[in-house]
Protein backbone atom coordinates (compact mmCIF):
# COMPACT_ATOMS: atom_id res chain seq x y z
CA UNK A 1 0.00 0.00 0.00
CA UNK A 2 2.67 2.49 1.08
CA UNK A 3 4.39 1.71 -2.47
CA UNK A 4 1.59 2.24 -4.24
CA UNK A 5 0.37 5.63 -3.06
CA UNK A 6 3.97 7.07 -3.17
CA UNK A 7 4.10 6.02 -6.68
CA UNK A 8 1.03 7.98 -7.70
CA UNK A 9 3.23 11.10 -8.40
CA UNK A 10 5.08 9.44 -11.32
CA UNK A 11 2.39 7.97 -13.33
CA UNK A 12 2.37 11.67 -15.33
CA UNK A 13 5.84 10.57 -16.29
CA UNK A 14 6.15 9.86 -20.10
CA UNK A 15 7.35 6.08 -20.45
CA UNK A 16 8.55 6.31 -24.21
CA UNK A 17 12.04 5.57 -22.59
CA UNK A 18 14.00 4.33 -19.89
CA UNK A 19 14.55 6.24 -16.98
CA UNK A 20 15.10 6.03 -13.20
CA UNK A 21 13.62 7.76 -10.50
CA UNK A 22 14.68 7.58 -7.55
CA UNK A 23 12.95 8.25 -3.91
CA UNK A 24 13.88 7.97 -0.10
CA UNK A 25 9.92 7.68 1.05
CA UNK A 26 10.03 4.63 -0.65
CA UNK A 27 10.86 1.17 1.18
CA UNK A 28 10.35 -2.31 -0.69
CA UNK A 29 12.13 -5.01 -2.68
CA UNK A 30 12.72 -5.90 -6.38
CA UNK A 31 9.28 -5.70 -7.83
CA UNK A 32 8.17 -5.70 -11.94
CA UNK A 33 4.81 -4.89 -12.61
CA UNK A 34 3.69 -4.87 -16.13
CA UNK A 35 0.45 -2.97 -17.75
CA UNK A 36 -0.52 -2.20 -21.11
CA UNK A 37 -1.49 1.34 -21.98
CA UNK A 38 -4.18 1.24 -24.91
CA UNK A 39 -4.40 3.98 -27.65
CA UNK A 40 -6.32 5.15 -30.26
CA UNK A 41 -7.05 2.00 -32.49
CA UNK A 42 -5.75 -1.73 -32.36
CA UNK A 43 -2.25 0.02 -30.52
CA UNK A 44 -1.08 -0.84 -27.35
CA UNK A 45 1.82 -0.26 -25.50
CA UNK A 46 3.67 -2.76 -22.62
CA UNK A 47 5.05 -0.84 -20.26
CA UNK A 48 7.39 -2.34 -17.51
CA UNK A 49 8.23 -0.88 -13.51
CA UNK A 50 10.82 -2.33 -11.27
CA UNK A 51 10.67 -1.26 -8.52
CA UNK A 52 14.46 -1.47 -6.31
CA UNK A 53 15.29 -1.41 -2.87
CA UNK A 54 14.97 -3.16 0.75
CA UNK A 55 11.99 -3.70 3.25
CA UNK A 56 14.27 -2.71 6.03
CA UNK A 57 16.42 0.76 6.39
CA UNK A 58 16.08 3.91 4.24
CA UNK A 59 18.08 3.40 1.70
CA UNK A 60 16.71 4.92 -1.33
CA UNK A 61 15.43 2.71 -3.91
CA UNK A 62 14.49 3.67 -7.71
CA UNK A 63 11.55 3.33 -9.89
CA UNK A 64 12.44 2.71 -13.35
CA UNK A 65 10.40 2.45 -16.27
CA UNK A 66 10.62 0.97 -19.87
CA UNK A 67 8.35 0.74 -22.89
CA UNK A 68 8.53 -2.48 -24.56
CA UNK A 69 6.65 -2.20 -27.66
CA UNK A 70 8.82 -0.12 -29.78
CA UNK A 71 12.18 -1.82 -29.31
CA UNK A 72 10.45 -5.57 -29.48
CA UNK A 73 8.33 -4.76 -32.09
CA UNK A 74 11.49 -2.90 -34.39
CA UNK A 75 13.77 -6.07 -33.34
CA UNK A 76 11.36 -8.53 -34.34
CA UNK A 77 10.78 -7.17 -37.60
CA UNK A 78 14.62 -6.51 -38.29
CA UNK A 79 14.76 -10.24 -37.62
CA UNK A 80 12.19 -11.23 -40.25
CA UNK A 81 13.44 -8.75 -42.96
CA UNK A 82 17.21 -10.26 -41.97
CA UNK A 83 15.78 -13.58 -42.19
CA UNK A 84 14.33 -13.38 -45.65
CA UNK A 85 17.09 -11.86 -46.97
CA UNK A 86 19.71 -14.72 -46.12
CA UNK A 87 17.07 -17.44 -46.97
CA UNK A 88 15.95 -17.62 -50.80
CA UNK A 89 12.34 -19.37 -49.86
CA UNK A 90 10.99 -18.92 -46.55
CA UNK A 91 7.80 -20.17 -45.66
CA UNK A 92 5.84 -19.38 -42.52
CA UNK A 93 3.74 -21.64 -41.10
CA UNK A 94 2.03 -23.82 -38.60
CA UNK A 95 2.46 -27.97 -38.00
CA UNK A 96 -1.17 -28.89 -38.54
CA UNK A 97 -2.46 -26.84 -41.06
CA UNK A 98 -3.40 -28.50 -44.75
CA UNK A 99 -2.06 -25.78 -46.84
CA UNK A 100 1.02 -25.08 -44.90
CA UNK A 101 1.56 -28.82 -45.33
CA UNK A 102 0.63 -28.58 -49.41
CA UNK A 103 3.27 -25.70 -49.55
CA UNK A 104 6.00 -27.74 -48.04
CA UNK A 105 5.43 -30.86 -50.10
CA UNK A 106 5.56 -28.53 -53.45
CA UNK A 107 8.51 -26.99 -52.71
CA UNK A 108 10.31 -30.85 -52.01
CA UNK A 109 9.06 -31.95 -54.84
CA UNK A 110 10.77 -29.16 -56.66
CA UNK A 111 13.91 -29.71 -54.76
CA UNK A 112 14.17 -26.59 -52.85
CA UNK A 113 14.85 -26.75 -49.04
CA UNK A 114 12.82 -23.89 -47.65
CA UNK A 115 13.26 -22.13 -44.34
CA UNK A 116 10.21 -23.23 -42.69
CA UNK A 117 9.67 -21.44 -39.63
CA UNK A 118 6.64 -23.18 -37.62
CA UNK A 119 4.51 -20.35 -36.07
CA UNK A 120 2.51 -22.56 -33.19
CA UNK A 121 6.49 -24.19 -31.94
CA UNK A 122 7.50 -20.33 -31.11
CA UNK A 123 5.35 -20.19 -27.87
CA UNK A 124 4.48 -16.84 -26.96
CA UNK A 125 6.17 -15.27 -29.79
CA UNK A 126 4.19 -17.22 -32.40
CA UNK A 127 0.85 -15.03 -32.58
CA UNK A 128 3.22 -12.09 -32.57
CA UNK A 129 5.13 -13.07 -35.68
CA UNK A 130 2.17 -13.46 -37.08
CA UNK A 131 0.94 -10.62 -36.28
CA UNK A 132 3.76 -8.40 -37.73
CA UNK A 133 4.07 -10.53 -40.76
CA UNK A 134 0.22 -9.74 -41.46
CA UNK A 135 1.12 -5.90 -40.76
CA UNK A 136 3.60 -6.30 -43.19
CA UNK A 137 1.99 -8.09 -45.83
CA UNK A 138 -1.60 -8.04 -45.49
CA UNK A 139 -2.02 -11.85 -44.85
CA UNK A 140 -3.24 -13.05 -41.91
CA UNK A 141 -3.37 -16.74 -43.35
CA UNK A 142 -0.36 -19.48 -43.16
CA UNK A 143 1.74 -20.30 -44.81
CA UNK A 144 2.68 -16.65 -45.74
CA UNK A 145 5.45 -17.77 -48.85
CA UNK A 146 8.29 -15.55 -49.67
CA UNK A 147 10.75 -16.14 -52.38
CA UNK A 148 13.64 -14.25 -52.45
CA UNK A 149 12.75 -11.75 -50.04
CA UNK A 150 9.50 -11.29 -51.80
CA UNK A 151 6.22 -12.25 -51.05
CA UNK A 152 4.52 -13.90 -52.88
CA UNK A 153 1.45 -14.93 -50.86
CA UNK A 154 -0.14 -18.15 -49.54
CA UNK A 155 -0.85 -21.78 -50.90
CA UNK A 156 -3.42 -20.71 -53.26
CA UNK A 157 -1.15 -18.01 -54.53
CA UNK A 158 2.28 -20.19 -54.81
CA UNK A 159 0.34 -23.69 -56.40
CA UNK A 160 -0.84 -21.15 -59.37
CA UNK A 161 2.48 -19.74 -59.69
CA UNK A 162 3.62 -23.13 -60.37
CA UNK A 163 0.60 -24.33 -62.42
CA UNK A 164 1.70 -21.17 -64.78
CA UNK A 165 5.07 -22.11 -64.85
CA UNK A 166 6.08 -19.16 -62.94
CA UNK A 167 7.07 -20.50 -59.72
CA UNK A 168 10.41 -22.72 -61.26
CA UNK A 169 11.78 -19.62 -63.09
CA UNK A 170 11.99 -17.30 -59.49
CA UNK A 171 13.34 -20.09 -57.91
CA UNK A 172 16.25 -20.48 -60.85
CA UNK A 173 16.78 -16.95 -60.42
CA UNK A 174 17.54 -16.62 -57.38
CA UNK A 175 19.72 -19.80 -57.26
CA UNK A 176 21.61 -17.97 -59.91
CA UNK A 177 21.78 -14.73 -58.03
CA UNK A 178 23.14 -16.76 -55.11
CA UNK A 179 25.44 -18.38 -57.14
CA UNK A 180 27.01 -14.82 -59.13
CA UNK A 181 27.37 -13.26 -54.73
Amino acid sequence: MAVSSNLTHFISLSLNSPRTITSSKINSFVCPIAFTRFYSGTSSRSTFLTIHGTRRGSRPISVQAMSSSSSFGSRLEETVRKTLEENPVVIYSKTWCSYSIEVKTLFKKLGVEPLVIELDELGAHGPQLQKLLERLTGQHTVPNVFVGGKHIGGCSETVKLHRKGELEPLLVEIKNKKAQS
